[in-house]
């Protein structure tokens, strides 16, 4: 499929829209993503209404009442005869928008009653909130992990593409350690170090520097090919001819020649590591409860009760697709994209 530089633009600002949505998750979402409601455990998802049991239309969107069905603990039905009207930019809990502004608005809410969008899950926390807040937790690793990556990638492959000989040897050897290792395993071994509880902050930083001090080979070996190549190039020959050092050249004439190969690698490389977190977290190894992440969001189907009777709780997967569709489509265009390299003579 020929793709337009259109669509890769329009895919850039699909991009931008999720990661705004997610950067922006306590002004979009109506709760703290830890504050429990033990009285709604397994809440399903509400409904928005605008016209009511009797067939008026209201102009104000509104969702019913739940009660707990008698002799039930987590079987809802709606109480036709309590709305609770939706309203826009109501005060709620206090959050810091971007991380550093303190708020209270949020997009939406209800002063008359709790709206749970997505259902909650089992102690009564807002789904909606939570996949929101774990996506800042999912996305900011996948992208600290690439900044690693590609940090050590640009500056090894450099080196070894352009000096050559013993030291493209050495780094060579080590990107085929490091791919041979099996991560996963690595990771086994690196918790088991840890003490048996880690605060959220440690995890996060002891994933984000394992995964982007192990996936650096791959980026590596890429710039390494585009190094052999531009070091050969008469430009170069000429600046060093007239005495450019090795740091000048490097810096100026050959890794400005691997931009395009270090933008397709950012768009192939965050949502595989944005995976590596949810895998991790999913199995237990990664950021640990209550901080939310889109890999501990999933962990409570491991449960059968879970998987079997809350469809809902499969919501955090579906929020994912939009997100690693985006990112491969993206690198799908920028691979097929021709090579248009600037240089300055």
């Amino acid at each position: 499929m020929k793709i337009t530089p259109y669509k890769t633009m329009a895919l850039l600002v699909f991009l931008i829209l999720i990661h705004a949505l997610v950067l922006a998750a306590g002004f979009v979402s109506p709760y703290d993503p830890i504050q429990q409601d033990r009285d709604r455990p397994y809440a399903p998802p509400m409904t928005i209404h605008f016209v009511d049991a009797a067939g008026k239309f209201h102009i104000r969107p509104f969702v019913y009442l739940q009660r707990v069905r008698e002799s039930s603990f987590d079987q809802y039905q709606d109480d036709l005869t309590t709305r609770i009207p939706l309203r826009f930019f109501p005060k709620g809990a206090s959050y810091r928008l971007l991380g550093v502004i303190p708020a209270t608005r949020h997009l939406f809410g209800s002063q008359d009653g709790i709206v749970n969008l997505l259902g909650t899950d089992g102690y009564g926390r807002d789904l909606f909130s939570r996949i929101l807040y774990g996506g800042q937790v999912s996305l900011l690793a996948g992208l600290l992990a690439t900044f690693v990556s590609l940090f050590i990638g640009v500056l090894i492959g450099g080196a070894s593409g352009y000096f050559g000989g013993w030291v493209d040897s050495i780094a060579m050897r080590l990107a085929e350690l490091c791919l041979a290792l099996p991560w996963l395993y690595l990771l086994f071994g690196v918790r088991a170090f840890l003490p048996l509880l880690v605060s959220p902050l440690k995890a996060f930083l002891t994933i984000v520097v394992v995964i982007g001090a192990l996936g650096w080979s791959r980026p590596a070996r890429l710039v390494r090919g585009v190094a052999l190549s531009a070091k050969e190039r008469d430009f170069v020959r000429a600046a060093r001819g007239f005495g450019a050092s090795h740091s000048y050249l490097l810096r100026r004439h050959v890794l400005p020649q691997t931009k395009s190969v270090i933008l397709t690698q950012v768009a192939i490389l965050i949502p595989q590591y944005v995976l590596a977190e949810v895998t991790l977290s999913f199995l237990g190894l990664g950021i640990p409860e209550p901080a939310p992440s889109w890999g501990n969001l999933l962990s409570s189907l491991q449960q059968y009760s879970v998987l079997s009777s809350y469809w809902w709780m499969y919501l955090p997967a579906l929020a994912m697709v939009p997100f690693f569709f985006g990112y491969l489509s993206l690198s799908s265009s920028l691979q097929d994209r021709p090579c248009t390299a600037k240089i300055d003579l």
